[in-house]
C-alpha cells in the first residue's frame, strides 16, 4: 500500500481522492477549523495543526512515496493581486520545500511530489514563479512535468488547476507514461508557453505526462441541486428582483430566454465587479445556463459566494449555492461531513482541490509509478 504525506490538507479532499487504497502518514494543516473537519471525517491520528514552517523531519514519520502540497494560491491570482511566490500565502511552497530538503538529507524524500496550485503559477511574475518552483525540483534531484486538469471533465464545475508532477531521479518511468508531445487536452498554451520559458537546464528534466482522454461527463448543474435544501433559505421575491437589477441587459436577455423553455433551468450566478458605460466600477451580477457552475471561490478577499436562480416557466427564484451542493461539485461523497456554519463550510470546500481529478491522477500516474516501482525493487531483491 502506498503511503503519503497531505500538506496545506485543508477537509482532506486530496485523501479523499487517493482513496483507501494509500497509508496517509501525517496530514498538516495550519487552520484549526479545517483541520476540525478532517479530524470529523478521517480522524486525527496522523493530523496536525501547525505551520509548515514550524515542521521538522521528527514530525514526519516513515518514508512516504508521495508528498501532496496544495499549497495557498491567493498571491497567484486575481484575488491576490499576483504577487507570486514572495507573497506571505503562496510563499509557504518554500517551507514546504524546505522540509522536503531536510527529509533528503536524511535520505527519507518522497519519491513522488504533487503540487497543485491555479494556473496562474504558471504566469506569474513572467513565469518566474513557475521557473523557480521547477529550479527546486530539478536541484531536488526531480524529473518533473506539469498537467492542468479542468474539474469540468468531471464534475459541473469550470475549475482548471495545475498539477506538477515529480518523480526523483532514477525511480523507472514507466514508458506508457508519458509523449513524446505535449496533448492540447492536458498541457494547453498557456503551460507549454511556461515550459518554453524554462532555461535549458530544466527541460532536459521535463516530462509530458501522459493521460487518456476522458468519456463525456453525464451529470449536469441541474443534477446536484437541492428543491429543499439545507444550510440556506430562498431569497425573498424583492431579494430575486434586487439580483435580476444587477445584471446587464445580456445577463436579462438569457433568464428571458431561459423562461420560453418552459422547464426547470438553473443557471449559477456570481455578483462581479465591473466598468459601466459611463466607466464607473459597479456591481453586476452575471448568469449563465450551460449546466456548468461557475468556478467555487472561498468567501474571502471580495470574492462572492455562488447563488443560483432557478428559473421555470415565469417563476423565478434565487438563493445560494446551499453547502451540499458545493460539496457536490467538488466530488465529496454524500457521507463526507461538512462544518455547520455556513461560510466555514462553503470555504473549506472552495478552497479545496476536485476529489475524482485526484482520484484519475492517482490511477493514472501515481499508482503506476509507485505500483511499477515496488515491483522492480522486489525483482531486484
Amino acid at each position: 500500500m502506498p503511503s503519503f504525506y497531505e500538506f496545506f490538507a485543508g477537509g482532506g479532499m486530496a485523501r479523499a481522492g487517493l482513496g483507501q487504497g494509500w497509508e496517509c502518514l501525517l496530514a498538516n494543516d495550519i487552520d484549526e477549523k479545517k483541520g476540525s473537519s478532517y479530524a470529523a471525517n478521517w480522524g486525527n491520528e496522523r493530523l496536525m495543526i501547525k505551520d509548515v514552517g514550524e515542521l521538522t523531519t521528527a514530525n514526519t514519520p516513515g518514508r512516504a512515496d508521495l508528498a501532496w502540497a496544495s499549497f495557498p494560491c491567493q498571491d497567484l491570482s486575481l484575488a491576490g493581486d499576483y504577487v507570486g511566490l514572495k507573497g506571505k500565502r503562496s510563499g509557504t511552497f518554500w517551507l514546504f520545500w524546505r522540509l522536503m530538503k531536510a527529509l533528503a538529507e536524511e535520505q527519507r524524500e518522497p519519491s513522488v511530489i504533487v503540487l497543485e496550485n491555479v494556473c496562474g503559477a504558471l504566469t506569474s511574475h513572467e513565469g518566474k514563479d513557475f521557473a523557480a518552483i521547477s529550479a527546486a525540483l530539478a536541484d531536488g534531484g526531480y524529473r518533473f512535468g506539469a498537467l492542468v486538469m479542468d474539474a469540468i471533465r468531471f464534475v459541473p464545475q469550470s475549475r482548471p488547476r495545475l498539477f506538477v508532477v515529480a518523480v526523483k531521479e532514477g525511480r523507472t518511468v514507466p514508458e506508457a507514461l508519458t509523449r513524446t508531445q505535449p496533448d492540447p487536452l492536458w498541457h494547453p498554451t498557456n503551460l507549454v508557453g511556461a515550459y518554453g520559458k524554462l532555461p535549458e537546464r530544466l527541460k532536459k528534466g521535463w516530462l509530458w505526462w501522459n493521460l487518456p482522454a476522458l468519456p463525456s461527463r453525464k451529470e449536469k448543474f441541474a443534477d446536484i441541486i437541492d428543491d429543499e435544501p439545507q444550510g440556506v433559505d430562498w431569497h425573498t421575491p424583492a431579494e430575486t428582483r434586487r439580483l435580476l437589477s444587477l445584471m446587464s441587459p445580456i445577463n436579462r436577455e438569457k433568464v428571458e430566454q431561459a423562461k420560453k423553455l418552459r422547464r426547470r433551468t438553473v443557471g449559477g450566478v456570481y455578483k462581479r465587479t465591473r466598468v459601466d458605460e459611463e466607466g464607473n466600477r459597479a456591481q453586476r451580477a452575471e448568469i449563465r445556463f450551460d449546466d456548468i457552475a461557475g468556478c467555487l471561490r472561498t468567501p474571502v478577499g471580495g470574492s462572492s459566494r455562488q447563488s443560483i436562480m432557478i428559473v421555470d416557466g415565469d417563476k423565478v427564484r434565487s438563493r445560494l449555492l446551499a453547502p451540499r451542493e458545493a460539496a457536490r461539485l467538488m466530488g465529496l461523497s454524500e457521507k463526507y461531513k461538512l462544518p455547520e456554519n455556513y461560510n466555514e463550510a462553503y470555504h473549506l470546500v472552495g478552497d479545496g482541490v476536485v476529489v475524482p481529478v485526484v482520484r484519475f491522477l492517482a490511477s493514472r500516474i501515481l499508482e503506476p509509478l509507485l505500483v511499477g516501482d515496488a515491483e522492480r525493487e522486489k525483482e531486484a531483491a
